[in-house]
């Protein structure tokens, strides 16, 4: 899918001067946002932004401040199940 979006010409100019490619920061812009509501999953934000691995995205995803939802409830969740497992 494309999408155009208008943006006057003075403006895109400070943003390009600012940011670099429009095109791209637009297309990371979405995958954050979409990350952080919850629309997205990591897998689908790499395919997005065409990385070869998931550490690539988990670092892009860091460096962007989309940080996992990970709670305190799903780590004590995560250690019970890791008890199990090894004990």
């Amino acid at each position: 899918m494309e999408i155009a979006i208008h943006i006057p010409e003075d403006v895109a100019r400070l943003l390009e001067a600012r940011w670099g490619d429009l095109s791209r920061r637009t297309l990371e812009a979405i995958a954050t946002e979409a990350y952080r509501a919850g629309i997205l999953t990591t897998a689908e934000v790499g395919r997005l932004l065409g990385h070869t691995s998931r550490f690539e995205t988990e670092a892009w995803l860091k460096q962007a401040g989309a940080y996992l939802d990970y709670t305190e409830a799903d780590l004590k969740r995560d250690v019970e199940t890791l008890r199990r497992k090894t004990g």
